[in-house]
């Protein structure tokens, strides 16, 4: 017995100074003891006293002064004036106590059943435990019940002491029953537990309950920590605080709606002033039974969860649980914003069955936006990704030069969604968990915000977690524990001058460009000229409320989209593995728009639905939007960055300087240094190109300076360019079928193939897309819509910001009424293919290597409008610079001539060259 005492104690209390304290009737003995060989002979004796009831040890660390009270030594029969050990005296908390006891009379040993009834609890217990992170306990047995000892690392104060309690309440919430409970009682920290190697009597020793001796069942090999993450996420995995009750749903009587729906309780307790039903079931997961659970509150509002990390973690469960039992309402639970018009209605319903609902949406915007639509698009794409079941959500970062729009396009598309699913404006770290009115499926903008690391990590965990609500749990003022949440498949646009300043963030969002040039200023001012001689303000227009109908309508049903041609699909650069995930997002969202216009089925609530070619056309047509002019969604980009790179192609500079640069530019030296090297502000850190684009390197270089007569010496940075590392780097990311496989049918022959062929190549243009003279059902639908902008990305191959006009040398190609005509183009064997679409015209030039076998310009190649100069008018990119000697300038007739341009036959200096590459940045909208 005395070698069981001894290693008990070298477990529970590994060096130090413990107390022993014994229990008899009417009596308590008590010593402390950092001897430990004395203290088992001590305990020997009182363990051979009939009377003495348990023998018991602290668990935690002891101050060593309380040796001195009764050094290594038992007191018999202790008086009122002897102190046995308070929670004051203990310095830290060394483990985590789980005792189980079976339900038995007071005052009593337990049955044999009893007690391993206790031991199999205990075995669940610990099981589910290590399911939580929790490493292997110190298993034994107390002689009428079980104990799990975790060890833990904590302070001895007051959070400890909640966290250590709301632990055991959730094992007791989770686990007691009519058989066995879990002690709440033993979270205060001069805890005495029960000293294994000695025997416990309760009451009299009998056959049927006979007196057990404690001991230790097992000891792990290496005992592990359990962090205190691990113990405050499961001490809050049930609700402390009441939820607010629905203001339809808080009428449900919890017990009557589970015995009305035949799922069986097995066990119901009090719970927080309301009442916890303990499921015999688990009705979200057939690969366990136990864990689940309901909770009815004071307030009527009810929680439902299972303990099961594979089943939410104590997530709220409750509208799935009621969804799976209930007939599916006509609307979602979550989802009841007050119903548009009929007439309104009926009209988005009507563009859902039979019209193009992107057109539609997109023309809305441009009546209060000017141009813009790739970034429309891109937004429109972001909410309806909220309604289809098997996308990881579209995010959206908007990026442009301050005053360009950004906000204004951002508010314009918020504007034709219901008002419940919107949040504009600023948002502290932590009050989107605590706005009870927001909505599943909203809508959050930050405008020219800077996201602090705390709201980064919400926004991360946004874009993981899609589908489910982001759980943040809190202590509030009295120290009670409250679970909030941001409701599940929310969406989140950004628009910022630069990027946010996490690559991670950057990583999970579509990048766009807001259009800052020239022409888009010009564009925009004429449309204010027109708004003002108006006179007329919109009000409530027809259009933004057809809008806000049809996504309504949206909402209320989830989309399942197969792509079954997805394998087919390639892509010429897939380094960023998020990249591919968003364009198969992006289709799935083209084709979700169309669901009613799709063949499909419903399924437990879900429409299943197949993409179709135009849906991939669409979707490759907008991933080659933002990704081209400097992939900004490749490369995360911003506009000022890409065209300060592009300018150091055009210059054909091996190494430069800021200065050089900024004499390039027209740009200030501060704002060339910030978008080479980065910068900080307000704790946010921008990272610069040199961290960005791998052809730029820089080195610290010293110089000499001898124009004043005096030779000084200074450091200056040099950056160091590779042209080629470069292009290959901006080599834009396209995006191609390949020929049908078993998995999907070949698309039809495409009339518009000017080859013949008729193995899937189609051209852009061809007949699936609305061609210039087409009539469409949407032209009752659209009237009253100015047409200027008619258009999108659905069946447009614009550029990146608005539909451009048709580059000067298609006047100088034969256009077809319908379809497309190809000429041969120069040098490197390009091809460029010119057509209209829509009423728009457009002239592509189709790089060799992406064109297919037979020479045909696939759909999908998001290739860039390549817009040639008119005769006389000079083009900086195509210059170059020349190794050879070309006399003067061709310009001011003064300056040495470095560039030529042999199509246009000139020859420029460097300034002439500088001021040519300003001209074409200001036109480009670089500020």
């Amino acid at each position: 017995m005395s070698d069981e005492i001894r290693r008990a104690v070298g477990v529970l209390a590994p060096g130090g100074v413990v107390e022993v304290r014994a229990l008899a009737d009417g009596a308590t003995h008590s010593g402390y003891f950092d001897d430990h060989e004395a203290l088992a002979r001590a305990v020997e004796a009182l363990d051979a006293d009939p009377a003495v009831a348990g023998i018991y040890v602290t668990l935690n660390t002891v101050n060593p002064a309380l040796l001195a009270r009764r050094a290594n030594r038992i007191k018999m029969r202790l008086s009122r004036k002897d102190a046995t050990t308070a929670d004051t005296d203990i310095l830290r908390r060394r483990w985590l106590p789980v005792d189980i006891d079976p339900v038995r009379p007071s005052g009593v040993s337990s049955t044999d059943a009893e007690h391993a009834a206790a031991l199999d609890a205990a075995g669940r217990i610990a099981a589910y435990l290590s399911e939580q992170g929790f490493g292997e306990p110190v298993r034994a047995d107390s002689g009428n019940g079980a104990h799990l000892l975790y060890r833990v690392d904590l302070a001895n104060d007051e959070a400890a002491t909640e966290v250590v309690k709301g632990v055991l309440t959730t094992l007791d919430a989770l686990f007691s029953n009519d058989v066995i409970t879990v002690d709440t009682a033993n979270y205060n920290a001069a805890r005495i537990w029960k000293l294994y190697g000695t025997l416990s009597r309760k009451g009299d020793n009998t056959p049927e309950r006979p007196h057990r001796r404690a001991k230790i069942l097992s000891i792990p090999p290496e005992m592990e920590i359990v962090p205190l993450e691990r113990l405050q996420h499961l001490a809050g995995i049930l609700p402390r605080d009441e939820p607010a009750a629905r203001r339809k749903g808080g009428s449900i009587d919890l017990a009557l709606w589970l015995a009305e729906h035949n799922i069986a309780v097995r066990s119901t307790r009090p719970w927080q002033g309301g009442t916890l039903y303990v499921l015999a079931e688990c009705p979200f997961s057939g690969a366990h039974k136990d864990g689940a659970f309901a909770i009815q509150f004071a307030n009527a509002a009810i929680f439902a969860g299972c303990h099961h990390q594979s089943c939410g973690g104590g997530a709220q469960r409750w509208p799935e649980l009621r969804a799976m039992y209930e007939p599916k309402p006509t609307r979602k639970q979550e989802e009841t914003p007050t119903p548009p018009p009929d007439e309104y209605h009926d009209r988005a319903l009507a563009i859902l069955q039979h019209g193009d609902p992107l057109a539609f949406l997109l023309d809305t915007f441009n009546k209060s936006h000017v141009g813009d639509r790739t970034v429309a698009e891109c937004l429109a794409m972001s909410i309806a990704s909220q309604s289809v079941e098997n996308t990881r959500g579209l995010h959206v970062a908007v990026s442009g030069n301050s005053g360009k729009g950004k906000s204004h396009a951002c508010t314009t598309m918020q504007n034709l969604i219901p008002e419940a699913y919107r949040l504009t404006g600023t948002v502290s770290d932590k009050a989107l968990y605590y706005d009870d009115d927001l909505q599943p499926g909203t809508v959050f903008l930050f405008d020219d915000a800077t996201l602090s690391d705390d709201l980064q990590e919400v926004l991360k965990s946004a874009t993981t977690s899609f589908h489910e609500p982001i759980i943040h749990r809190t202590i509030t003022a009295d120290r009670q524990l409250r679970v909030c949440s941001i409701p599940k498949r929310c969406v989140w646009w950004l628009a910022k001058v630069e990027n946010p300043g996490d690559d991670q963030v950057m990583n999970r969002m579509l990048t766009v460009w807001i259009d800052d040039s020239a022409e888009q200023d010009a564009r925009v001012l004429e449309h204010l000229k027109r708004v003002e001689a108006s006179g007329s303000t919109r009000g409530d227009d027809p259009d933004v409320l057809t809008a806000r109908a049809l996504w309504s309508i949206m909402k209320q049903h989830r989309i399942f989209v197969r792509i079954p041609f997805a394998r087919r699909i390639e892509f010429s650069n897939a380094a960023n593995r998020r990249n591919p995930a968003m364009l198969f997002d992006l289709i799935k969202c083209h084709a979700a728009l169309r669901f009613l216009q799709l063949p499909g089925e419903e399924v437990d609530g879900v429409i299943r639905i197949e993409a179709t070619r135009q849906d991939f056309d669409a979707a490759a047509r907008l991933y080659g939007a933002i990704n081209q002019e400097g992939c900004g969604q490749e490369s995360k980009m911003t506009r000022n960055e890409a065209a300060a790179l592009a300018t150091i192609a055009h210059m054909g500079w091996e190494t430069f300087t800021i200065r050089m640069l900024q004499q390039a530019t027209g740009l200030s030296y501060h704002q060339v240094r910030r978008i080479l090297q980065g910068y900080t502000a307000r704790g946010t850190t921008y990272c610069g190109l040199l961290e960005k684009c791998p052809a730029l390197g820089v080195v610290d270089a010293t110089v000499l300076d001898e124009s004043t007569g005096t030779v000084v010496r200074r450091h200056e940075l040099h950056f160091q360019f590779d042209a080629e590392r470069y292009r290959e780097w901006v080599a834009q990311a396209v995006v191609w079928l390949e020929d049908a496989g078993e998995d999907d049918s070949p698309p039809p022959s495409d009339p518009g193939c000017n080859d013949g062929c008729n193995d899937g190549c189609n051209e852009i243009g061809g007949d699936d897309y609305r061609l210039a003279g087409e009539e469409s059902w949407n032209e009752e639908v659209f009237a009253g819509i100015d047409p200027g902008g008619r258009g999108s990305f659905a069946t447009d191959p614009g550029a990146h910001g608005s539909p451009d006009q048709a580059p000067p040398e298609v006047s100088r190609v034969r256009m077809h009424d319908r379809g497309v005509s190809r000429v041969s183009a120069t040098p490197g064997n390009e091809e460029i293919e010119t057509g209209t679409v829509s009423g728009y015209r457009y002239s592509n030039v189709i790089p060799e290597g992406f064109r297919s076998q037979r020479g045909c310009a696939p759909r999908c190649n998001p290739v860039a409008s390549i817009i040639r100069p008119l005769p006389g008018v000079l083009d900086p990119r195509a210059f170059e610079r020349a190794r050879v000697d070309l006399g003067r300038c061709d310009v001011c007739k003064e300056g040495r001539a470095v560039y030529r341009s042999r199509e246009a036959q000139a020859n420029l200096c460097e300034v002439c060259y500088s001021r040519l590459v300003r001209e074409r940045n200001g036109r480009a909208g670089v500020r």
